[in-house]
């Protein structure tokens, strides 16, 4: 073989072992970095771009891809210990001349922290509202999407600030009484009876700490390699004192049941989506919200657990989008009548 030829495979060779060599590195050694890379790329792959927002001293950090149009934007709120870019799987789904708006919730990811804050429902609903006021995203009323204690917070937001929205989407939302105690809440209250509050199972601080939460919030069981878990569970324990005190604010008195005292004040159309095998928030609440919110358009989808966003983002996506026709197809037959 020609010795030019050889070097240029030797080059070649080693100019593709490094990139490897990194990813294997950053698999085993780093496995929280990788992470961060693939929602980085995801963000880039879909066109979301990531942007900050002050009121005051206040910082917002949010995710954002098109531009207001005819069709109203649409708000993302995450649940509780996630961040903006939950929403990815659902983005993947949804046109790209939608203005989306995916925000980090009070205290979460690039949105700032602080041991004053009221992180109760209704003090996270105020600060959505400064978001919102910031951006200036209820120039025309918005559609509003939440899921878990985002939905909690998107259904209080939808009942103080009615002016704001059109429509709003819930997906298996907390701040509910149930008649049915779901695994996470009899887990709870073993906990309680031990006094071992400490160990909230949606706060994990091990890998299988981790696997054992990803059993719980989803019907559908994913085979996460160790290293993957370690990662995302590396990720999350610098924050773990924080969800803990977050999670005691949300299930204390004041706002444990606030969607439940708010949802008569609800006006805007709304749309619930609730997996039927939740082991998290009931699937129960679902009839709550209906019976209490005039023409309430309910979606149980069946073998999903609590983490509908993971588990069936495409069915998610068309169901937003279908309901966002409906009313638009509504709203011209009534401008014609």
């Amino acid at each position: 073989m020609d010795l030019d030829v050889l070097n240029m495979f030797v080059i070649a060779g080693g100019t593709l072992a490094i990139p490897i060599l990194a990813f294997v590195a950053s698999f085993l050694l780093w496995p929280s970095a990788l992470i961060r890379i693939y929602y980085w790329y995801w963000r880039r792959a879909l066109g979301m771009q990531v942007r900050y927002a002050n009121y005051d001293d206040y910082q917002f950090c949010y995710s954002y891809r098109g531009r207001p149009g005819y069709q109203p934007s649409i708000l993302m709120l995450h649940g509780f210990s996630a961040h903006k870019d939950m929403w990815l799987s659902i983005v993947k789904f949804l046109p790209k001349n939608l203005h989306l708006v995916c925000v980090d919730m009070p205290g979460h990811e690039g949105t700032t922290r602080s041991a004053l804050d009221d992180y109760s429902i209704s003090g996270q609903a105020k600060r959505i509202h400064q978001f919102v006021e910031c951006i200036k995203l209820n120039r025309r009323p918005f559609h509003l999407v939440g899921t878990s204690m985002g939905g909690n917070v998107a259904g209080v937001y939808a009942a103080q600030y009615p002016e704001d929205i059109c429509s709003l989407t819930l997906i298996c939302p907390a701040g509910l009484p149930s008649t049915t105690d779901s695994k996470f809440i009899k887990q709870l209250r073993e906990l309680q009876e031990s006094e071992r509050i400490d160990r909230i199972p949606l706060i994990p601080s091990t890998p299988e700490e981790m696997a054992d939460m990803l059993k719980l919030c989803s019907y559908v069981r994913f085979k996460v390699p160790q290293q993957i878990l370690q990662g995302l569970v590396d990720v999350r324990i610098p924050h773990n004192d924080f969800y803990r005190k977050l999670f005691l604010e949300i299930v204390d008195e004041k706002s444990r049941h606030s969607l439940h005292e708010n949802m008569s004040k609800i006006k805007a159309p709304t749309q619930v989506i609730w997996g039927k095998q939740d082991q998290v928030l009931d699937v129960s609440g679902a009839s709550v919200l209906a019976s209490a919110i005039p023409d309430c358009h309910v979606y149980i989808l069946e073998n999903c657990g609590h983490s509908v966003v993971v588990e069936r983002p495409r069915k998610t996506a068309n169901l937003i989008l279908e309901f966002l026709a409906l009313l638009h197809s509504m709203d011209n037959n009534k401008k014609q009548a």
